[in-house]
């Protein structure tokens, strides 16, 4: 049965990476888009925002950004080693809507209910979707890095460091992908499985990937500290920068556990769950 199960998932993985190749428009916006963003925000704004967190009084050891910020003086590249973890867990959230829409389109076309009449894995019809978005995530967030360090990112990382990082970022993708998969199970039409991730990734914005928590409004600044995707961000830039992640690093792998198990029985609840035609 094991078997089975992997040769099924292997045979759909196929087919969903053809629909990629064919269908590429969302996969280049969750590839591009990120990568796109970051060549905005240090080729155009990084001057002004690194003058900002200057007079902010907040900021990062290890980064170019001292306890004082940016000197007056400083180059966008000092901002740089603040902005690249942000953006890249940025590319790991907006890669979610692709497989929201993909499943959404497989339940509404009948394709889902052809393959139950089949001799096929169930398992492996969602198994198939996740390892498709896993692949198109890591993608993403590998260009992401390879362009911020084309524009002057250096990372002071280690290999365990590294290692550490891409491991927090394969676990919140899975987790985030998970929840994708069964918001598509759950909308109606492909265009509303593509609004339902949005918030996923938006709320990178309302988190500290630009900007310090702790410069924000209070109102802001408590629910920035507190989402999910903060502890992500500050324990992947912790790692790269080669300072203390703290407490940020558990939290970040609770907020992982919390979403992926909660993603994943959701998303096994709806697909067990007749849909009404």
């Amino acid at each position: 049965m094991p078997t089975h199960v992997v040769t099924d998932t292997l045979t759909l993985l196929r087919r969903n990476l053809r629909h990629t190749i064919r269908y590429p428009s969302m996969t280049i916006g969750a590839v591009f888009g990120p990568v796109i963003m970051l060549l905005l925000f240090i080729g155009v704004l990084g001057k002004t925002l690194g003058t900002g967190l200057a007079s902010g009084g907040t900021g990062l050891a290890g980064t170019g950004l001292t306890s004082t910020g940016l000197t007056s003086t400083a180059h966008p590249a000092a901002y740089i080693a603040y902005i690249a973890p942000g953006i890249i867990i940025t590319a790991v959230a907006s890669g979610s809507m692709a497989t929201a829409v993909a499943v959404c389109v497989d339940m509404t076309e009948g394709v889902v209910d052809r393959f139950r009449t089949m001799p096929v894995s169930r398992v492996a019809i969602l198994a198939a979707h996740v390892i498709n978005s896993m692949l198109t995530t890591i993608v993403a967030a590998v260009g992401v890095a390879v362009v911020a360090v084309a524009l002057g990112f250096r990372p002071h990382a280690t290999t365990a460091r590294w290692l550490a990082a891409a491991g927090l970022l394969v676990l919140l993708g899975l987790a985030l992908t998970w929840l994708a998969v069964a918001m598509g199970l759950v909308s109606a039409t492909p265009e509303a499985a593509s609004n339902s991730p949005m918030l996923i990734a938006i709320l990178p914005f309302v988190g500290s990937a630009f900007a310090p928590a702790a410069l924000m409004p209070a109102g802001v600044r408590q629910f920035a500290e507190y989402q999910p995707f903060t502890p992500a961000i500050e324990t992947v830039r912790g790692l790269l920068a080669g300072t203390p992640t703290g407490h940020n690093a558990l939290l970040a792998l609770g907020w992982c556990a919390v979403i992926g198990a909660g993603g994943y029985a959701w998303a096994l609840a709806a697909f067990r769950t007749p849909r009404a035609h």
